[in-house]
């Protein structure tokens, strides 16, 4: 059986905060992963997550804003890492 392949792991601070990007490459595409990546993507700031974007079994790609959770529409990585430091940079600059 082929072995999920890891594209990124990454984990840095971030003012004040830890942020931890892990991107996975599956053997196959699923109905639960049919761009055939699995990701989380997370800014931590006192202990609670900020932003964070994944596409966790039975919830497809979606993000968290602070409380708020909404439907992403995923297209590639570069994408996603896009929207995701936006994301990032804008909560912390309000």
């Amino acid at each position: 059986m082929e072995k999920a392949k890891k594209l990124l792991h990454r984990r840095q601070t971030y003012r004040g905060g830890l942020i931890e990007m892990v991107i996975w490459e599956l053997p196959e595409r699923s109905i639960h992963w049919p761009h055939g990546l699995k990701y989380r993507l997370v800014y931590v700031r006192d202990r609670a997550r900020v932003v964070g974007y994944d596409n966790e079994r039975g919830k497809g790609d979606h993000k968290h804003l602070g409380a708020r959770e909404e439907p992403y529409r995923f297209t590639d990585v570069r994408s996603l890492l896009r929207h995701f430091w936006a994301d990032v940079r804008s909560i912390d600059n309000d």
